[in-house]
């Protein structure tokens, strides 16, 4: 590997770990993403990076791999170190017992039990601690969003997806909506669900695609929680969702007018029913989340349908759109919108993306566009 000089080295490590963090996207929940590297005398002697819930953490694991004793070594890590115990012992413990000089950190812990405690403590036992900003620190933080979401409100990440025509419909006036996206695109949704903890649709989407919500690509470490919202508990019991309850988790989000019976029919069959509270569509929702995030639901896809994203974007809940757009005009006075709701009355009041990018997915567009960052 050619030389790097400081800043230069700190900032290619540092990426290094961001990138190993990365690897672990979709098996860490409800854990942040976390990579590790150490290097001594310019050259990297251990690294890895969390794998999953109860496993070791990123430090934990560079240290077990270290090619030669650490000591007075420089340890460079994408999310500040724990000083906590829980499924794993504090990493400050591990660092100070194996005498790193230098902690170099890419991004802040926001959950109350940390929120820089580990820095404190590694700097009482004189070990030089550094923050960045910048890129690599902002890079950092994006690759938690949906922890550090829900370390500040106790609310999942809301990421809705949504695939459309150029003439921005859904479906077609009869409700025909498969298939607008490619092959490719809906595999690509489907390694999205794998990454969420869990997905979200409304009744009526249910009602008309009877849909399983499970990820069905290569590789998938863990299925997400299905989450339907149906006030009245209407869920229909041989529909595949219901059918599936004791495979896959399966929660019915409904309010106080579901009747008794249902509730009790769909608890009977495996469903975890949660009945919200709140005046109107958008405070039950708002309360559905805060029951979600109870149960350690960081990441949420929002899949439809347009009546539901309408009401979730008037909570201002929905934190990141990721729409398919397909070449195909379906026009129509009828059709579905991807986008449901009361809306806006002055396109100045329009709720505006803070980035966006770009990708084509064969012969679809992909606009991801951030709206809110934590």
């Amino acid at each position: 590997m050619a030389s790097i000089k400081a800043p230069e080295l700190d900032e290619h490590h540092l990426q290094r770990a961001i990138d190993l963090a990365a690897e672990a996207r979709g098996h860490t929940s409800p854990n942040p993403l976390v990579g590790a590297v150490i290097v001594k005398d310019g050259r990297a002697i251990g690294e890895g990076y969390h794998a999953a819930a109860g496993e070791l953490h990123a430090e934990a694991v560079a240290l077990a791999v270290c090619e030669e004793d650490p000591a007075g070594a420089t340890l460079y890590v994408s999310l500040e170190p724990c000083a906590h115990a829980g499924r794993t012992p504090p990493c400050t413990d591990a660092i100070i017992a194996a005498a790193i000089a230098r902690v170099v950190v890419a991004s802040d812990d926001p959950t109350s039990k940390a929120a820089g405690r580990g820095l404190g403590i590694l700097r009482d036992e004189g070990i030089q601690v550094e923050t960045v900003g910048g890129e690599l620190g902002h890079a950092a933080r994006l690759l938690n969003q949906p922890f550090r979401k829900h370390a500040r409100t106790g609310r999942p990440l809301v990421i809705l997806k949504s695939a459309m025509t150029l003439d921005g419909k859904v479906a077609t006036s009869t409700g025909d909506s498969k298939w607008i996206s490619g092959e490719s695109s809906r595999a690509r949704a489907h390694r999205w669900r794998s990454e969420c903890d869990a997905v979200a649709v409304g009744i009526h989407t249910v009602s008309a695609d009877d849909p399983l919500l499970t990820s069905r690509v290569e590789g998938v470490g863990r299925q997400p929680r299905r989450v339907v919202f149906d006030s009245e508990a209407s869920l229909a019991l041989d529909s595949k969702l219901a059918r599936s309850a004791d495979e896959v988790p399966l929660i019915v989000i409904c309010s106080r007018a579901a009747k008794r019976g249902a509730t009790d029919s769909l608890r009977a069959a495996g469903v975890e029913v949660i009945v919200t509270t709140g005046e109107n569509e958008a405070a039950r929702v708002c309360n559905a989340l805060d029951e979600l995030g109870q149960r350690e639901v960081q990441s949420l896809l929002l899949e439809g349908g347009p009546h539901l994203a309408g009401v979730f974007l008037e909570t201002g809940e929905i934190d990141e759109a990721r729409m398919f757009i397909a070449p195909m005009i379906i026009g129509g006075r009828e059709a579905k919108g991807a986008v449901e709701a009361q809306g806006v009355e002055r396109i100045d009041d329009a709720v505006r993306a803070m980035t966006t990018a770009i990708e084509q997915i064969d012969e679809d567009v992909l606009i991801t566009a951030r709206l809110r960052e934590w």
